[in-house]
């Protein structure tokens, strides 16, 4: 669980990010939405320490991340799997060493155990046969897959995703948002989803933080997307006239 407290930002004279409070659950897909300019990018930088907040806590499962140490942030640092925007593969390794990266720099597993943690990791996320390819003769779908398998190489407790679906067709978003939501279920991770795709939001909300300006503006599930009486969100989630149609005809 990671739980924000009376979280500010500032840059400046400017207030980003202002008294934030939000609960992140384990075994649950967390998701952060919001307008481009919304805070919602800083907010995730906070949480995964790239930026230091002006004030407030961070608690990665009761342990301050904010007040740590260098060598305490670097403990908790090793409990946290990346999936960026880009997939961020090297072009010049295989796949299967691409998964292996966080293993060759962090763990004390020898080289034979890497490789089978690593392929184990490509199994999950049904890539079975792609070890040996370079990441320019995979498909954008299979890309992201190999940033699953790469993030979740090191067991994390904790799952961050940088607009994950960015650059995919519907289906290939749909197929990765499952196999993140299975993920985090079956390994009961806290994970947090930068997102602007409405269909993770109604797919695989369980938990939802709607930033607007800096602050908190609403929170719920994907249950209560459609109905919430919130102007803001409304506006923001139904935002093309076609997505307004659709929720008439089902209100």
């Amino acid at each position: 669980m990671i739980e924000i407290h009376s979280l500010y930002k500032s840059f400046e004279d400017k207030d980003v990010l202002k008294d934030i409070n939000a609960c992140f659950v384990e075994g649950q897909t967390n998701l952060i939405i919001g307008q481009s300019g919304s805070g919602k990018t800083v907010l995730m930088k906070c949480i995964v320490g790239l930026l230091t907040p002006t004030c407030g806590q961070i608690l990665y499962d009761g342990r301050d991340f904010v007040a740590m140490g260098k060598k305490e942030k670097a403990l908790i640092r090793r409990e946290m799997g990346m999936i960026f925007q880009s997939a961020a593969l090297f072009d010049s390794m295989s796949v299967l060493e691409n998964v292996m990266f966080p293993l060759d720099m962090f763990s004390s597993m020898t080289l034979r155990e890497r490789k089978k943690r690593a392929q184990q990791c490509l199994d999950r996320v049904n890539l079975t046969d792609a070890g040996r390819k370079y990441p320019g003769e995979i498909s954008g779908g299979m890309q992201k897959r190999v940033a699953i398998a790469r993030a979740i190489a090191m067991n994390p407790k904790y799952l961050f995703c940088d607009e994950p679906n960015s650059g995919l067709d519907p289906k290939t978003s749909l197929v990765i948002d499952a196999l993140i939501h299975d993920i985090t279920v079956e390994y009961q991770m806290t994970t947090i989803i930068n997102t602007h795709d409405m269909n993770s939001v109604m797919g695989i909300g369980d938990s939802i933080l709607f930033i607007k300006e800096g602050r908190e503006e609403w929170k719920g599930d994907k249950t209560q997307v459609a109905i919430s009486t919130n102007q803001a969100l409304t506006d923001f989630i139904f935002a093309s006239d076609l997505l307004k149609k659709a929720r008439q005809a089902f209100a």
